[in-house]
């Protein structure tokens, strides 16, 4: 339904009376103090019943004295824009967004109201459904009507926003306002989700605030269980148009700085970067050098440093859509990153395992473990004899046997592992060091009543892995094609080595299942910035990749 080419504002109003007279007139006898004939006006638009026919004029007679409806008639406004337009003729519409039109612009002061009337049906309405006696208020999930009904709000704030400039700046806060509750249904969250998010395609200016707000609220979600039931989510096989993505992809970033790096993890809300991330190599890399950036850098906060560093890890194990070089081009970035913090205190007073000392240090020795872990087959596979180069240039054994000690700090299921692949290839041995430890890994716990003693703590470094295995059923879709899962060796060397935990679900394959906090947590983000820039060999002749400058 096409309404743009219609002149609103000059269109001339119908002349109807009814009865207790016409608008004008009884807005004129309000104000001489006789209130009967306007309280009949309430009530006959309040009317349940009321008739198409009956809403236009209705609507015709208001336009006509819309420059009389001020402030101090408020709650006769409110009672017009309560008038039940959607789901009526193309006339009823119409006539409506005509006096939305006319209204704001005559009288600014009813802009937000009319904004929450639109907002609120973002999502479907209620109605009440009868079980066992008792009526349930709930969604109307199934109203084939809903695609229609959101066309005509996002129209009517497009219509507004025409005749008041400024009418983003005051949306915001009411979108905010009425994002649903997290117990609602996730058909209305996906609703509301929906067409908060199609508001940030009409007033671009608002979509970084858009994004930071449904990812703060997803994050409020994350923890909860989807719905199996499986709907569409759009049309597949699109283009990326590049520009666009970009511009996304800073947005994203940005929200994602705010809101979810500061999270302590979070289930499936950076699955989003991730996803954006698979359309182009360079949109990944530009996510790492961010990443490492923050790691880097001693301005940011160690927790953040430390948070940055498992991203990093995880995303480089997990993401299939990574080539070996850019894995590589990491490795050696992060490795020499390693020995650098190694010879600064190796030889000093705080050459000693201590986590609250060296947090970001040990959180990127698991980096690097846990990415050798998942990606050595690939980095060895098609030509052995470079890729043994390649992990004995390394010198892991730099790292391994440091004062600082980062066996006894990592997981130990990564620990485990990590040495039973280093000594397949002979870069270094790490048993002796791991028993070591083990022997003498304090603080421990006795039990009152005598017995073995047991760690007080397996994960000092409060480990969480950002992309441990997606569980979503409903967007897994969009996921799981893109996702490096945990695949058992077949090597006995490595398998052998490997503990073995029993009782996981069967979506849920990381070897790490049990082993990571996923307490929650949140801290301060303070943003900092480290010129730094990760290139990868995949391009080999390319400048060093900045923020998003690369050609993709």
């Amino acid at each position: 339904m096409e309404f743009e080419d219609r002149e609103f504002m000059n269109t001339p109003p119908m002349k109807t009376v009814r009865f207790g007279g016409n608008v004008v007139n009884t807005l004129a006898k309000f104000e001489q103090g006789d209130t009967n004939d306007y309280e009949l006006l309430k009530h006959q638009l309040s009317d349940p019943d009321i008739k198409d026919a009956q809403i236009i004029n209705w609507l015709q007679e208001f336009r006509n004295c819309v420059t009389l409806l001020n402030k101090d008639h408020e709650q006769l406004v409110s009672v017009v824009l309560r008038l039940p337009w959607l789901g009526r003729s193309a006339a009823v519409v119409e006539e409506y967004l005509a006096f939305l039109s006319n209204l704001v612009s005559a009288q600014t002061v009813y802009l937000r109201s009319c904004l929450k009337m639109v907002v609120s049906n973002f999502t479907p309405r209620r109605v009440l459904i009868r079980e066992g006696g008792v009526e349930i208020s709930d969604s109307d999930d199934d109203d084939e009507n809903l695609p229609k009904t959101f066309d005509l709000c996002h129209q009517a704030l497009q219509l507004m926003a025409r005749y008041v400039p400024s009418t983003s700046r005051f949306l915001m806060p009411i979108l905010s306002e009425n994002f649903p509750f997290v117990q609602k249904s996730s058909r209305t969250l996906e609703c509301y989700v929906h067409n908060v998010l199609r508001v940030a395609v009409f007033f671009p200016a608002l979509r970084r605030d858009v994004l930071e707000l449904v990812i703060s609220r997803m994050l409020k979600l994350d923890d909860e269980d989807e719905s199996s039931e499986t709907r569409a989510s759009g049309p597949a096989g699109g283009s990326v148009e590049l520009e666009c993505t970009k511009s996304l992809y800073r947005d994203l970033v940005s929200v994602f700085d705010k809101l979810v790096l500061p999270t302590h993890a979070s289930c499936h809300v950076q699955y989003s970067l991730f996803y954006l991330c698979s359309f182009r190599l360079g949109l990944a890399e530009a996510f790492l050098e961010h990443l490492w950036k923050i790691l880097q850098s001693p301005t940011q906060p160690a927790i953040l440093r430390q948070a940055a560093a498992a991203y990093i890890g995880s995303f480089l194990a997990r993401a299939r859509f990574l080539p070996i070089a850019t894995v590589k081009a990491c490795l050696d970035l992060l490795v020499p990153w390693l020995q650098q913090y190694i010879e600064g205190q190796d030889t000093g007073s705080r050459a000693f395992c201590d986590v609250a000392l060296h947090g970001p240090f040990y959180t990127t020795c698991q980096t690097v473990f846990y990415t050798l872990i998942f990606r050595h087959h690939a980095i060895v596979e098609g030509n052995m004899r470079q890729g043994l180069a390649y992990l004995q240039s390394l010198n892991l054994e730099r790292i391994v046997m440091s004062r600082l000690n980062p066996l006894k700090v990592c997981l130990p299921a990564i620990t485990n592992m990590f040495a039973a692949i280093t000594r397949k290839y002979q870069l270094v041995f790490c048993y002796t060091i791991i028993e070591r430890n083990n022997r003498l890994m304090l603080p421990t716990v006795r039990s009152s009543h005598g017995g073995d003693t047991t760690p007080a703590n397996t994960n000092p470094l409060d480990s969480f892995f950002p992309f441990d295995p997606y569980l979503l059923k409903r967007s897994g879709k969009f996921i799981v094609p893109l996702y490096q899962a945990w695949e058992e060796s077949g090597d006995s060397d490595v398998a052998a080595r490997k503990p073995v935990r029993q009782g996981l679900a069967e979506e849920e394959d990381d070897f790490l299942q049990g082993e990571t906090n996923q307490g929650d947590g949140v801290v301060v983000m303070t943003p900092g910035s480290y010129e730094s820039h990760l290139q990868s060999p995949h391009s080999l002749g390319s400048p060093s990749l900045s923020f998003l400058q690369r050609p993709f």
